[in-house]
């Protein structure tokens, strides 16, 4: 499996089950699931990669979708022709499955305050994939344990979105995203922190990723693009999902005041 992420691990489907996501992909479960193989998938690049960058971190680097489902549809086709009468189903971000806490049952990391697992060489700067199979593997089943809880990310929140978990409305990450005019409130919040497109804030100030190692993937490493502007092409970028029009809107509120 190291051919898929340098990051994984499996918990048993029933310690998700009670809290799969009502979605169009839950369909694509196999029948009589019993395990998920979880995979994370790191993106941090070398500081140099960010300077000037008005993206997240995860947006700079190309379409992790693509990159994982490929690498995870490889595996599958693998593990198929290892085990040939079982089924093995990838999925990535549109899952049924709670992919975090996936995550944290397969001993893959800790919970931070801001609902990210937190991996102990990688950070919070990891994507989750995930393979679900009607194979009995043998699961890791961990119990979720949370980071040092310094409140360091819940002081430094813009927004103050952090607390009991993440306040959505209130995350500039989501903000940034939503369709929509923006309030005077959410654009004054896009200029403080400078992000055109989500927030990296909380991870940023966490003790827990100073130390973090940068991705050893080739696709994440070869094709960075830090700075968003009118004629970035979208294809295959993370924020193409969301179109060219919020892009733009959220772009003008830069130009407004000749920010």
């Amino acid at each position: 499996m190291d051919s898929v992420s340098p990051l994984w691990g499996i918990c048993s489907f029933d310690s998700v089950s009670d809290r799969l996501i009502d979605c169009r992909a839950k369909g694509r479960l196999p029948e009589n699931p019993r395990s998920i193989i979880v995979a994370c998938f790191p993106y941090l690049l070398p500081e140099k990669e960010y300077k000037n960058s008005n993206v997240s971190k995860y947006a700079v680097v190309t379409d992790y979708h693509d990159v994982a489902v490929k690498r995870l549809q490889n595996a599958c086709s693998g593990l198929a022709d290892l085990y040939p009468s079982n089924r093995f189903v990838p999925f990535a971000d549109n899952s049924p499955i709670p992919e975090v806490s996936a995550a944290l049952a397969s001993g893959l990391g800790v919970l931070g305050k801001n609902s990210l697992i937190i991996t102990e060489k990688y950070g919070s700067y990891v994507f989750i994939g995930e393979i679900v199979t009607n194979l009995e593997l043998d699961a890791h089943d961990s119990a979720v344990s949370e980071c040092i809880g310094c409140g360091k990310c819940i002081s430094a929140c813009p927004s103050r979105a952090i607390g009991n978990g993440v306040d959505t409305e209130k995350c500039l990450s989501a903000i940034t995203q939503k369709k929509g005019e923006l309030s005077e409130k959410e654009k004054a919040l896009m200029k403080e922190c400078g992000c055109v497109w989500g927030c990296d804030i909380c991870q940023d100030i966490c003790p827990m990723n100073k130390n973090a190692a940068a991705t050893t993937i080739e696709e994440f490493l070869s094709a960075p693009i830090p700075l968003l502007t009118e004629n970035t092409d979208l294809v295959g970028r993370a924020y193409a999902w969301r179109g060219r029009k919020v892009i733009d809107r959220n772009l003008s509120v830069f130009k407004e005041n000749n920010l």
